[in-house]
């Protein structure tokens, strides 16, 4: 069982690496995803741990950015 959490927090820290360096949304909303349960588990702890758990915000803010980024630079090349 513990084995999932350390894959699924693996999975998460490689894509939230592949995501900045290539700039690709598509991987950032993997490593949200991934985290996500992560997040859930250290959301319910009662002492500064709790605050590991607000990363999935930063996580989905970024791959929003990106998004938007990418979409604008879509819709230049597609004028």
């Amino acid at each position: 069982m513990l084995s999932l959490w350390y894959l699924s927090f693996l999975i998460s820290i490689v894509a939230f690496f592949v995501g900045i360096v290539k700039k690709s949304w598509h991987a950032l909303l993997l490593s949200t995803l991934t985290f996500l349960p992560i997040a859930y588990y250290f959301i319910g702890a009662n002492n500064a741990w709790r605050y590991v758990g607000f990363t999935m915000i930063i996580l989905l803010t970024l791959t929003l950015l990106f998004w938007q980024i990418n979409r604008k630079r879509h819709s230049r090349l597609y004028k």
